[in-house]
């Protein structure tokens, strides 16, 4: 009985959080040309919106702690908030990007090109300056420069949500990031149990139990002394498979368990 009085405060609980999060946008929309008055200007506005997003996320991650959708760890916190550091995550879950920005003040990450010509994203990306363009050179170009600015520049090498029962397989677009700008790459390993809001799950198709995150922030990797001497074709393929051996290695040691 308990269990499925559980289970359906959660389903309740899931739907309002949902909800939340498209209403907090839709305001967002409309009060954010009065917050952007007071953000001031150049990249000291950058930084400023940004910390706006990371309080906005961490709020979030607070309600859905609070309504008992979800519990989290994090291990290594210390590692991150280094300024021009490169944060690369394997990507289990929707949320796994609200969980990383709420952990980080001055973050950055790439978008979509067509959501910068959407109506009601427009402003927020432009202010926030996150990163975008249609030619991967540029993009690259532009993620280094933010780097050397100083930001925090999360990446999920997989490229969209992890797919259930499958080896992580990643693209070389973080490791091309991370020998175009120098910038130290800090690993970010998270485990979600039982899965939730993965590729294969609509919001609906709640866990059992409510879930419970551990994000484990490794040493930086130094991606000059992984990749040698070569060209950057063949440095970026090294660097993409030792990154992949490392986020094996960790879902071995900590995903299993």
């Amino acid at each position: 009985m308990f269990e499925r009085i559980d289970y359906l405060w959660r389903l309740c609980a899931t739907a309002f959080s949902f909800f939340v999060f498209g209403l907090a946008g839709i305001i967002w929309v409309f009060l954010f040309p009065v917050v952007e008055i007071f953000l001031g200007t150049g990249p000291d506005k950058k930084r400023k919106a940004r910390n706006v997003m990371h309080w906005v996320f961490r709020c979030y991650i607070a309600l859905l702690r609070g309504l008992g959708l979800l519990s989290y760890e994090v291990h290594g916190r210390e590692r991150l908030n280094q300024p021009g550091s490169l944060v690369i995550a394997n990507h289990p879950s929707l949320i796994d990007v609200v969980f990383l920005i709420s952990l980080i003040r001055n973050a950055s990450c790439i978008v979509k090109p067509a959501l910068v010509h959407n109506p009601f994203m427009r402003a927020p990306i432009r202010t926030m300056s996150y990163l975008f363009a249609e030619d991967p050179e540029m993009l690259l170009t532009r993620c280094a420069e933010d780097l050397g600015e100083g930001s925090s520049l999360i990446v999920f090498p997989e490229g969209t949500r992890t797919t259930l029962g499958k080896p992580l397989r990643f693209q070389r677009g973080a490791a091309n990031i991370a020998l175009k700008s120098g910038a130290n790459i800090v690993p970010v390993y998270i485990d979600c149990k039982p899965t939730t809001l993965t590729k294969q799950e609509k919001w609906y198709q709640i866990p059992p139990k409510k879930v419970h995150f551990r994000l484990m922030i490794g040493k930086d990797i130094d991606p000059a002394q992984m990749a040698g001497n070569h060209p950057r074709s063949i440095a970026s393929r090294k660097l993409t498979r030792y990154l992949e051996q490392y986020f094996c290695e960790q879902e071995r040691a900590h995903g299993k368990s």
